[in-house]
């Protein structure tokens, strides 16, 4: 049997290591930054989909909890979100400055936000849907591919 908690933690880690490798390509002035930044993108973007329409509903469905931990989560991503575009315009313009002093914050928010989830809501989440855990990560692949 599957394991939400593990999985999610896992999916935390995979977009740990492409923001270390946009970080680099930033750096280095790497004609790879934007692909990297898109890269990172992608796979924060997919993390959002798979919780925001697979994982947080079922979650609110069996709690009914639709006012709590979920939407404060939620409400995150659009943080992220809103640093990440900014993060792209300075990758075009070419002003590292912005783009690290954005970088610093999305990675402080990231890692605040991770720590949440994977210390109480996956911890919640796992509990409550433990049983159907093979279903809902099988759900969540099929909607990032």
């Amino acid at each position: 049997m599957s394991n939400i908690k593990e999985f999610m933690t896992q999916d935390h880690k995979d977009c740990d290591e492409i923001f270390t490798q946009m970080e680099e390509a930033v750096a280095s002035k790497s004609d790879e930054a934007l692909v990297k930044l898109e890269a990172f993108q992608d796979a924060l973007t997919n993390h959002f989909k798979m919780e925001e329409v697979v994982l947080f509903p079922a979650f609110e469905q069996k709690t009914g909890m639709t006012e709590g931990p979920t939407q404060v989560m939620v409400m995150e991503h659009e943080q992220m979100r809103g640093l990440l575009s900014k993060m792209e315009d300075a990758v075009e313009s070419n002003d590292h400055d912005k783009f690290f002093g954005l970088s610093e914050t999305l990675m402080i928010l990231m890692q605040q936000h991770n720590m949440k989830e994977e210390q109480m809501l996956y911890t919640m989440i796992q509990q409550h849907l433990g049983d159907d855990a093979d279903h809902i990560i099988s759900r969540m692949r099929t909607i990032v591919q």
